[in-house]
């Protein structure tokens, strides 16, 4: 029995053991399997973050890409935007320039039919007086003169045509006379009051604008690793920014003013912050923005309070600021546009109209070149529709859509608009001209004049405004001077395209020297 007992007793005992063994081990083993899933978990973390930093660096590389052939597509396309308004421009120009010339050709027209249904009239009566003078004289040679009748026809037709040449050149002189005394008097007198009582600065505007900066190393800084900062604020302002040899200075070139001007006050915020990265130039240049708007509006407050101009719609003072941005020919739309308005207003004073009526028209008569980049049609029409569109009165809408007499004016106040803008537009110093052409249209001007016969020598003065012409005296008489003049004014009208008008004189001098010894 004691031996059972003690087998039992052992065999318990082996059991527990063996029991708590087992225990051990499992846990054991459940402690080696949680650290080894605890491993294989923070692995597979470690692997989802090097995967996502992967696939970001791809997008981030994916998202660099596409930005920069999207800033190259943009680029081009505004370069192509900007080729186009340019050719727009010119087109509308020359436009310009031809309407005015059919306009003064027209009116001379007009006086030559007149001169010419009158000359017909003298020349029927002269006609009847020569067939009786020709039989006359015809039987006078045949008596007196041993001549055959086709010789003293001849000699006779000569001889009447030379007396018929001279009655035709100082009849046309007398006339010319008569005319300009009744109908130059008193406009001559109304605009140059007029233009005297106008101050106006001769100055042109130009396409680009220059930064200074500090010293050479802001270059660099503008640039940007990789040229990113400039690219930025080329995308976020439209403009091209050069960067060349021109030591501390960074050049802005755009066609649009505003945007130039947008991007000009922008660097310079930036190069006076010292902080310059794309983040920084987005915020500044979307600050610059808001306040550009603002100085528009106060722009267009001033120039209508200087003139004097009341009443305005805000979306008017608007348009007339953003024409400080634009320009023709060089010349600054909204200096244009003041002065204008104040010839007109004087015009206007001198006629006894309504002075500030004129005023308000020659304020806003080139009211539509504000927007004649987004909306089609002439900037004469499209400002004759905002006017009418901001409550503008009838007089006011007629004159600014007539300005450039593309439409029949309905008033005074029109036909002095016409005559008030060509004013403004063709002083001197008002519009840009390139030397080049400037050089070329005073040459072709003397050889126009040196193409007729007896014409010694020809000098284009007064910036090409004036053409002296010095003819041989023992060919040209002073009746025949005369008719010179006309024949070159007639050849420079079909000839060439100039602002305003071009004076022509013919001198004819006769010396006898004798030297007494």
């Amino acid at each position: 029995m004691l031996n059972i007992a003690i087998w039992i007793i052992t065999a318990l005992t082996a059991g527990f053991i063996g029991y708590f063994i087992r225990k051990h081990v499992a846990e054991k083993k459940v402690q080696s399997a949680e650290l080894q899933a605890q491993r294989i978990l923070e692995q597979a973390k470690k692997e989802v973050q090097d995967k996502r930093r992967e696939m970001e660096l791809e997008a981030k590389d994916l998202l660099y890409r596409m930005r920069q052939d999207f800033e190259n597509e943009t680029k081009e396309r505004r370069q192509e935007i900007a080729s186009l308004e340019k050719r727009l421009v010119q087109k509308e120009e020359n436009i310009d320039r031809r309407l005015d010339l059919l306009e003064k050709k027209e009116k001379e027209i007009t006086i030559l039919t007149e001169n010419a249904r009158k000359q017909e009239e003298a020349a029927k009566a002269k006609e009847a007086q020569l067939h009786n003078l020709i039989a006359e004289e015809k039987e006078r040679l045949q008596k007196i003169s041993s001549l055959s009748a086709e010789e003293a026809k001849q000699i006779l037709l000569n001889r009447l045509n030379e007396e018929l040449n001279n009655e035709k050149a100082v009849f046309i002189k007398k006339q010319e006379e008569e005319l300009r005394s009744i109908a130059d008097k008193k406009a001559k007198e109304i605009l140059s009051l007029a233009i005297e009582r106008c101050a106006a600065e001769h100055t042109v505007d130009s396409t680009v604008s220059v930064v200074t900066l500090p010293n050479d190393e802001m270059k660099g800084r503008v640039i940007g690793r990789e040229g990113r900062n400039i690219r930025a604020l080329e995308m976020a302002t439209g403009v091209d920014v050069i960067i060349d040899d021109t030591p501390e200075a960074v050049t802005i070139s755009a066609f649009d003013a505003v945007r130039r001007e947008i991007a000009r006050l922008s660097l310079e915020k930036l190069i006076a912050d010292g902080r310059i990265h794309p983040g920084r130039i987005e915020e500044v240049v979307e600050k610059t923005k808001k306040e550009m708007d603002e100085k528009i509006r106060e722009e267009g407050e001033r120039v209508a309070f200087e003139v004097g101009v009341n009443g305005l719609h805000p979306e008017l003072i608007k348009l007339l600021g953003r024409l400080k941005y634009r320009t023709s020919f060089g010349q600054n739309a909204l200096q244009h546009s003041r002065e204008t308005a104040f010839i007109l207003g004087a015009m206007a004073s001198e006629m006894g109209l309504d002075f500030k009526l004129a005023r308000r028209i020659g304020l806003l008569h080139d009211i539509g070149k504000a927007v004649d980049h987004q909306v089609e049609g002439t900037h004469a029409k499209i400002g004759a529709e905002l006017a009418k569109k901001y409550n503008e009165s009838s007089e006011v809408v007629s004159a600014i859509e007539a300005h450039h007499e593309e439409t029949v004016p309905q008033s005074i106040y029109a036909v002095l608009a016409v005559a008030a803008d060509a004013i403004s537009a063709a002083r001197p110093g008002a519009r840009r001209e390139t030397l080049e052409t400037y050089v070329k249209r005073l040459e072709k001007l003397e050889s126009i004049a040196n193409l007729f016969k007896g014409v010694e020598k020809s000098f284009a003065i007064q910036a090409g405004r004036e053409i002296r012409v010095i003819v041989q005296p023992e060919k040209i008489s002073d009746a025949e001077a005369i008719n010179l003049a006309r024949e070159i004014r007639k050849k420079i009208e079909e000839g060439m395209e100039y602002p305003g008008q071009i004076k022509v004189t013919v001198i004819r001098e006769m010396r006898a020297i004798e030297y007494a010894k």
